[in-house]
């Protein structure tokens, strides 16, 4: 079954050329089937390919999806041109206006991890949509530096500035092979990693409820469950395309910026070569248990989501 999005939209055409089955609205209008409502607050400043990357993801299940684009509030974009955030985007505080409900939010990492949370400007109003999440929203998937944000939102733990970025394509083992989220990974797999800052895995350990499901020996924890707020939290990027370390390691070289080859990436770690996608079909796995996880457990009746059991 298709994404639901709208035709205009540039990962629309993208997707198509992929052979990922999409939808534009009118056409799923006629289908008589309740799409699940998954909304992605892009906090990153290429909105375009991140878009790209999340609905190619989410997008090659066996379900209707309708993908809703959301912004911050107050945050104008600076990487993105201003039609299109006018076009596909809501802000945040149209959408809680509304009262809307969505079965699954992804919350995007964005590049601000030096900055203290509380130093970061529209801090405020990211605590109100993690608050929000809780009575609008079935099931909500943190990445990066948003999953590193909402676990201390809730539960307090810190994010530690390392000595040295984290970068490249890093072996993470399988930790609950048992948990629905990780139906079908192997016993380890290898995930794209590229962040200033880490959690630590045994302040995580210490929080009663939470659960990490894919660590690192390297880098740290990767992927951690917290039921009680119905959400999961990544804190590598899974859903990076096969150049994605490459357009930021070039980025930097461009720009004198220090920065270490990414390790594990390029074969023989020689950037002169065509890197491998070793980590597309766990992608794949783990967003399709997601939504799988959110099909088999929110309401039909959209409105009941955050109602008493």
């Amino acid at each position: 079954m298709p994404i639901k999005i709208p035709s205009d939209l540039p990962a629309f055409d993208v997707l198509t050329r992929e052979g990922v089955m999409v939808m534009d609205p009118d056409a799923a209008d006629r289908q008589d089937i309740r799409p699940l409502r998954i909304g992605l607050l892009n906090l990153m400043p290429k909105k375009i390919q991140t878009e790209n990357q999340f609905a190619r993801l989410i997008g090659a299940t066996p379900l209707q999806i309708e993908l809703s684009l959301i912004r911050m509030s107050e945050h104008q974009a600076r990487n993105t041109a201003a039609d299109h955030m006018e076009s596909f985007y809501r802000p945040f505080s149209d959408v809680a206006a509304t009262g809307e409900k969505f079965d699954g939010l992804i919350i995007t990492g964005a590049p601000i991890e030096h900055l203290d949370f509380d130093a970061v400007t529209y801090w405020d109003e990211l605590r109100e949509v993690f608050d929000w999440t809780q009575t609008h929203v079935h099931s909500t998937f943190g990445v990066c530096w948003g999953g590193m944000a909402m676990i201390h939102h809730f539960h307090g733990i810190r994010k530690h500035m390392l000595d040295q970025k984290a970068f490249g394509c890093f072996r993470h083992r399988n930790m609950v092979p048992s948990s629905p989220y990780l139906r079908g990974f192997s016993d380890d797999c290898v995930i794209p990693v590229s962040r200033w800052t880490e959690m630590k895995k045994a302040e995580i350990d210490a929080v009663p409820g939470l659960v990490t499901l894919l660590h690192s020996d390297e880098v740290g924890p990767c992927l951690v469950e917290d039921p009680a707020h119905r959400a999961i939290y990544i804190f590598n990027h899974l859903e990076y395309d096969s150049d994605t370390l490459k357009q930021e390691y070039d980025r930097d070289i461009a720009n004198g910026t220090p920065i270490n080859v990414p390790c594990n990436y390029y074969p023989d770690d020689d950037p002169a070569r065509p890197p491998s996608n070793r980590w597309r079909s766990h992608a794949h796995l783990l967003y399709g248990n997601w939504i799988n996880e959110i099909y088999q457990t929110t309401p039909f009746d959209i409105d009941r989501i955050g109602a008493p059991a």
